[in-house]
């Protein structure tokens, strides 16, 4: 996604960067991740938007929508797929604001963050691992 010098990068190239992301991550992660799928959208909708009390759409970069693998079971398995919605215009938004990290980085910080969702880890669980991972 580095060839971006003129315009901003479309869903195809957000999509593309998070299954990079995917694919590079451990085998253990990739199998226990299942087969969550990826939505790359503008921006959240509204309904979400409201569900969450968030004000500003620009506030809400991700999202996990799913069953947390600590949660489901066999005698309660996941109805649905469970999935990640990347949100292109306040992932862009946030990018813009930092200035310090690219387009990529952000996106894979933001996938990589819902998937945690998916293990069943918590924010703070999730921002530690990946706090370790920028030092390591």
């Amino acid at each position: 996604m580095s060839a971006f010098a003129l315009t901003a990068p479309g869903v195809e190239e957000f999509l593309a960067c998070a299954e990079k992301c995917f694919a590079e991550l451990p085998e253990f992660m990739r199998k226990a991740a299942g087969d969550v799928r990826i939505l790359v959208m503008d921006y959240a909708e509204d309904e979400i938007l409201d569900d969450m009390e968030i004000d500003d759409a620009l506030d809400l970069t991700g999202l996990y929508s799913g069953v947390p693998l600590t949660i489901e079971s066999i005698t309660q398995p996941a109805m649905d797929r469970p999935l990640i919605y990347l949100y292109r215009m306040p992932i862009l938004f946030e990018w813009a604001q930092r200035g310090d990290t690219t387009i990529e980085e952000l996106v894979t910080h933001v996938f990589i963050h819902e998937l945690g969702h998916h293990f069943g880890w918590s924010d703070e669980e999730i921002d530690a691992k990946l706090e370790e991972d920028d030092e390591g």
